[in-house]
């Protein structure tokens, strides 16, 4: 059996969407004849990232649960049993000869779909702790891609593959000079840089801990690229977004010109911006998001703390110790080093092939 059409489902955020199109390159990269087609979540960020990639996309009235409102979850029933009907009208059309799921709430029903149909499905856990959906789809799947150790606790041993986490093609991507990546931001090249990122929505904690001690950074002589998330640039005043010390804006366009810079990185724990941070090798301290599913953010952030890769500062710390550390940190060269060595060999650089090799390869051995 040839692969000739694959489906691939998630999405709701760029640690999802961005790898899953690395292994759409991939796959392409291996047989440009496959017929790609997204699946995602009406209203979310795949429906204009992913036609921005240049590939097909399909959009489902679905909604996740929402853990801080239980009453506004009282429509969930019907728009999961729309979103199967409209599952059931994509696959009668496209007809795909196998289905990849990222994560994300949009990927439960075309997996659990295709397994019905016994249509080859496969799974990739971004994180170290895995999500219910994995959990529940993880059973029938052909196989699970993980990218940490201990997954079996999870998901059958014999399903596992670790495969590591994709990255974008573009964070890796040195084909431009440092000098291009400083005149990008405004800034200098003699001056330590520090990067913040909380994720395209940003981080509440990790934002308001900058905007408190901004100033500060400053004057200590740290320049700062900060990605606020949408929505937040009403946190730091018009007088502080003017200092050329600073580029401040919701949402960094170049991300591997703002990797390339960093001498350090204060981000959230999320599994694909930790893949970023040890493909790039920097140095960072990890603030995890405490209301994640199981906390998942701080069982990834820990898996690069044991290994002297990051530095961790809980949520609740984050406004009275973040600056103070950042200020240390920044100006100590030898674990900068340290810890972006340690980082860097944790990385597998092609997660995207071994993701599109699997598949491909389980779907022909049928």
């Amino acid at each position: 059996m040839k692969l000739n059409k694959i489906i691939i489902a998630g999405g709701g955020t760029g640690g999802h969407i961005f790898p899953a199109i690395a292994v759409a390159h991939a796959l392409k990269q291996m047989d440009k004849t496959i017929q790609i087609l997204f699946v995602g979540a009406k209203g979310k960020m795949e429906m204009e990232k992913v036609p921005l990639a240049g590939y097909a996309i399909e959009g489902l009235d679905i909604a996740g649960f929402n853990r801080s409102n239980l009453l506004k979850n009282w429509s969930l029933p019907f728009k999961l049993i729309r979103s199967f009907l409209q599952v059931k009208n994509i696959f009668k059309s496209f007809q795909p000869d196998a289905v990849f799921g990222v994560g994300g709430y949009s990927s439960f029903p075309v997996l659990r779909y295709a397994q019905r149909l016994g249509v080859p499905s496969f799974l990739h856990e971004a994180n170290a702790y895995a999500g219910k959906a994995n959990k529940m789809l993880g059973k029938n799947a052909t196989r699970v891609m993980v990218a940490t150790d201990g997954m079996e606790r999870f998901f059958p041993a014999s399903k596992i593959l670790k495969t590591g986490n994709p990255v974008r093609t573009e964070i890796i991507n040195k084909s431009f000079s440092l000098e291009d990546a400083y005149e990008f931001f405004g800034l200098k090249q003699h001056k330590p840089t520090l990067l913040i990122i909380g994720g395209s929505l940003g981080a509440k904690s990790i934002n308001h801990a900058i905007s408190k001690g901004i100033v500060s950074l400053i004057e200590s002589g740290i320049q700062v690229i900060w990605q606020t998330g949408k929505g937040n640039l009403e946190l730091v005043g018009e007088d502080i977004r003017k200092q050329k010390e600073v580029c401040i804006t919701e949402f960094i366009t170049k991300m591997n010109y703002a990797y390339a810079i960093a001498d350090l990185v204060v981000s959230r724990a999320g599994a694909i911006a930790l893949a970023e941070i040890c493909a790039t090798g920097k140095a960072s301290i990890l603030v995890p998001y405490p209301f994640a599913a199981e906390d998942h953010q701080t069982e990834n952030a820990m898996a690069l703390v044991r290994h002297n890769a990051a530095v961790m500062v809980r949520d609740t710390d984050a406004a009275d110790q973040l600056i103070g550390m950042i200020e240390i940190l920044i100006n100590d060269k030898v674990k900068l080093q340290s810890l972006g060595i340690a980082a860097s060999a944790l990385f597998v650089k092609d997660a995207d092939q071994r993701i599109a090799s699997e598949i491909k390869h389980s779907v022909e051995q049928e």
